[in-house]
């Protein structure tokens, strides 16, 4: 986040060197408890809303929900799913991405120096914060950009992982294997990631767009703001980091994903 709304870090490693220099090892853990509640509850809800949109398109079209999905299938309910998400986990990325960008404490009104606490305190007490002096409409500040990440992005992710599963599973085996699993979730990841950074950069400029600031007019005005001042790079900040973080984590998620489906099949069979 701070290296995407921020111009004073060169790169990655001086994002690091500076955040621990000015604020030790916390300052790499704030904004935590929103991204913990809110990956969880989202991978949960993604994943099932997923299968039943899938079924539901498979019913529709073919008559019986256990038809194989063609890619279309598998894209449109891909697309609903990031829609169904950003309506759940927009508050929380909001306090995540004020939670991070924030580094000194809040001048007060009273003062110009600063107060003894920050503005944010913690991720809840953001919320708060946000929804007294922005009202509601601030909960959801970079919806527009969010929509246009997650619909494609998850597009991309269960397609991808769906495309590479058949190519990389042998012809007789009805379920991708263990290494499959782990690779096509990997790359799925690292795609989806690398088509969803462009507004993931818009999303977090707009979300640190606090009251009294009005930086941005909106989606549009924040990208084209943000390329004449910085060039188009600018709407690649962060990829590197984007990918290496996405292809373990969604190694796991995939993994995981199976093994419940497998899990619960058996159950009902």
């Amino acid at each position: 986040v701070r290296i995407q709304t921020e111009r004073r870090y060169r790169g990655i490693w001086h994002c690091i060197q500076e955040t621990y220099r000015t604020e030790k090892v916390w300052g790499f853990y704030k904004g935590v408890s929103a991204s913990v509640f809110s990956v969880s509850l989202i991978s949960s809800v993604s994943f099932g809303t997923y299968r039943n949109f899938l079924r539901s398109i498979c019913k529709w079209r073919y008559g019986t929900a256990d038809a194989k999905p063609s890619k279309l299938d598998i894209v449109l309910a891909g697309s609903a799913t990031g829609a169904v998400r950003v309506m759940l986990m927009t508050p929380s990325e909001v306090a995540k991405v004020r939670m991070q960008t924030q580094r000194r404490p809040h001048p007060s009104a009273a003062s110009p120096h600063p107060a003894s606490k920050p503005k944010y305190q913690g991720s809840l007490h953001c919320l708060r914060v946000i929804a007294k002096e922005e009202g509601f409409g601030g909960l959801y500040k970079g919806c527009s950009a969010l929509l246009c990440r997650d619909c494609s992005s998850s597009a991309i992710y269960f397609l991808t992982y769906s495309v590479l599963c058949n190519w990389l599973t042998p012809e007789g085996k009805n379920k991708p294997g263990f290494l499959v699993v782990l690779l096509s979730g990997g790359f799925a990841g690292v795609l989806a990631w690398g088509l969803a950074t462009p507004m993931d950069v818009i999303k977090s400029r707009l979300q640190t767009d606090e009251s009294g600031q009005h930086k941005y007019k909106g989606l549009i005005h924040c990208a084209r703001e943000s390329v004449r001042q910085e060039g188009v790079k600018v709407l690649f900040k962060g990829l590197g980091l984007n990918c290496m973080r996405a292809f373990p984590v969604n190694m796991v998620v995939f993994v995981t994903y199976e093994a419940v489906l497998r899990f619960t099949n058996r159950l009902t069979n």
